[in-house]
């Protein structure tokens, strides 16, 4: 930390016993340590937001005919 120094800070916090697909979470505050007082000395980021077009989970790579996989199960 001599010459720079990255203080990470998670958005959200997942709770744990909860259930198995639970999205049960807290967000998270800045720490205590670091008052309003001083914010200024430190550069604040975050990570860009991807536009949902060229989200690559949205564009499906390849067509599968679910109703077809499961008539052919039970042929």
């Amino acid at each position: 930390a001599k010459d720079s120094l990255h203080l990470v800070m998670p958005q959200r916090f997942f709770v744990l016993g909860q259930a198995a697909r639970g999205d049960r979470h807290v967000y998270a505050s800045r720490t205590r340590f670091i008052p309003a007082s001083i914010l200024g000395a430190f550069e604040q980021t975050s990570w860009a937001s991807v536009p949902a077009k060229d989200d690559p989970r949205r564009q499906p790579q390849v067509r599968v005919d679910l109703g077809a996989r499961m008539r052919d199960m039970w042929k």
